[in-house]
């Protein structure tokens, strides 16, 4: 059954995808859905169409395996668990069964940055570096839950591998109305206007960067927040644009190592378009192994939590 909610109220990831794959179900009768765990996520699905549900054990290697044979038969698989596994254990499948063909797989996943307390072998913060990195690979982290069924049905119509990263997945902010942006991968999201400077940002932490810019905004700054959901292919027109329109005043926040994701991306367009800044900024995970503690709290202890982003912008607008 559909999804309903109220914007600005809490909502379930998860439930959303398991309701999307659901329906997609029965418009696609190639679409089969495999998990490396209890599979919870995939319950709708699975009492839909169980001849279409592979639940292989905890082996993340066998799941993508096994999706990679479906896809070559012709198949669209659905690879669900949890990220800091599928994107490291399973690393060697995913390039070289997955993306060296060009796999119509897709892997989504839950626990994407220092979420849920489990501890640092359970946080996936070097993840999107990784995904980033591999020939092929469409590479997404999504902050709003209802987003993420949109990329999912997206998705169904591309050619090649694509990774949805999301939190916890259990209880997710409705950040955006129906309708009021046009979601497509690849093109990053005005989430608030604004021109003295811009924060990019993505997944877990545009709920924070979007509370910043109210803040700041109280005091008379107008912030401009892009959710850059999409890392790879990346928005560089946008990124040209926001230099452009704010001043070349940037903050890169995120819930993921603070070199190697977002903020290394978008470094990345800077240099290679030749785009002069007046302020650089990242926020994100330093080179710890963060251990255990609420999402808050861990944001807050390694230097990224909402005081340390709206400190950061300001130095981005005393910058000359």
């Amino acid at each position: 059954m559909p999804v309903t909610f109220t914007f600005g109220e809490w909502l379930s990831a998860r439930s959303v995808i398991g309701s999307t794959l659901a329906e997609l179900g029965g418009e696609y009768d190639n679409l089969w859905t495999i998990t490396p765990e209890i599979g919870a996520t995939l319950g709708e699905f699975r009492a839909l169409y169980p001849d279409r549900f592979l639940d292989v054990g905890i082996a993340e290697q066998v799941s993508i395996g096994v999706a990679a044979g479906l896809a070559y038969e012709g198949n669209i698989p659905v690879v669900s668990g949890m990220l800091p596994f599928l994107s490291m254990r399973a690393l060697e499948q995913i390039r070289s069964d997955v993306c060296y063909p060009n796999l119509p797989v897709k892997i989504i996943g839950t626990h994407g940055g220092l979420v849920g307390n489990g501890g640092s072998t359970h946080y996936a913060v070097e993840d999107l570096a990784l995904m980033c990195a591999l020939t092929n690979m469409t590479v997404t982290s999504i902050a709003d839950p209802l987003m993420a069924g949109d990329i999912l049905r997206q998705s169904m119509k591309m050619s090649g591998p694509i990774y949805i990263r999301l939190g916890v997945g259990k209880s997710d902010m409705v950040l955006y109305e129906p309708g009021q942006h046009d979601i497509q991968i690849g093109k990053g999201i005005v989430a608030r206007d604004g021109y003295d400077a811009t924060i990019f940002t993505h997944g877990t932490t545009v709920a924070q960067a979007l509370e910043a810019a109210e803040t700041l905004g109280a005091l008379g700054h107008s912030i401009r927040v892009i959710d850059m959901f999409t890392l790879k292919p990346i928005d560089a027109d946008l990124i040209e644009r926001c230099a452009k329109e704010t001043g070349g005043r940037f903050v890169v926040l995120e819930d993921h190592l603070a070199y190697g994701g977002l903020a290394s991306r978008v470094a990345d367009v800077l240099a290679d378009r030749n785009i002069h800044l007046t302020a650089f900024e990242r926020l994100g995970i330093p080179q710890v192994y963060a251990g255990f503690g609420g999402d808050e709290e861990l944001r807050d202890k390694y230097g990224y939590g909402l005081t340390s982003t709206i400190s950061a912008v300001m130095r981005a607008l005393a910058a000359k």
